[in-house]
């Protein structure tokens, strides 16, 4: 496990893996996520994996809309409007105020030295 988070590391700070929207904020988010979904999320964002993004972001919004159906949950609509965000200049905007608001309300979201599963 240790290396998987070494692992991580080293993928993070190398260009290749650079997120696709550059937001600094969106970064730390990312990073307070379990490993293995944070992995995921960082492989989405890639620039080069869009092929990948765009179905999956519309699928989630199609999973958010139909959430009234067992499995399937509101928390979907957000995450795809997110990673359609990468990709929708209109609604890159919208995630800019969305982490504008994250970052006045609240900062301990971005704080890498709070603990992950703080649900304040």
């Amino acid at each position: 496990m240790n290396a998987a988070s070494n692992e991580r590391t080293s993928e993070a700070a190398g260009p290749a893996s650079e997120m696709a929207g550059g937001d600094p904020r969106l970064e730390k988010l990312v990073d307070r996520l379990p490993p293995r979904m944070g992995d995921t999320v960082t492989y989405l964002l890639k620039p080069s994996n869009r092929w990948v993004r765009i179905p999956s972001g519309a699928l989630l919004i199609v999973g958010g809309v139909l959430s009234f159906l067992p499995i399937l949950g509101v928390w979907m609509l957000p995450l795809g409007l997110a990673l359609l965000a990468e990709d929708v200049p209109a609604l890159r905007s919208s995630r800019s105020k969305v982490l504008d608001w994250v970052e006045r309300k609240k900062p301990h979201w971005l704080d890498p030295a709070a603990p992950k599963n703080d649900q304040t």
